[in-house]
């Protein structure tokens, strides 16, 4: 059974700081293409960033910058360092594991507000 825990999340001013991780089990992690995606009240689901298991990355242009994306394949977890909040940061957060298959974790609420 695969399984992807996020946690991390939680209320933060802007210009604050939160570290989301997402711990896997169920799979072979280090084969996996890991990402942060979100989804805002109304707004469809966005790519965040994303990492290759060799330590590629790629983010969206609206967290360049602020946000850093890392994974740890012996630990079988990915985290997402966001700095700078903004509060159009403020969504829930999910982990995404990606090969021929796709999993979803549960989602984290990421709300930046003073």
């Amino acid at each position: 059974q695969v399984r992807l825990v996020e946690s991390g999340g939680g209320l933060v001013q802007p210009g604050g700081s939160l570290r989301l991780s997402c711990a896997a089990s169920g799979i072979i992690f280090s084969d996996y293409v890991m990402g942060w995606y979100r989804q805002a009240p109304g707004k469809q689901r966005e790519l965040v960033a994303w990492i290759f298991s060799g330590g590629r990355t790629n983010y969206a242009d609206s967290v360049k910058g602020r946000f850093t994306i890392s994974r740890d394949n012996a630990k079988n977890t990915v985290y997402l360092q966001m700095n700078s909040l903004k509060p159009e940061d403020t969504a829930v957060y999910f982990c995404n594991a990606q090969m021929t298959s796709s999993y979803w974790g549960q989602g984290t609420q990421v709300t930046v507000s003073s």
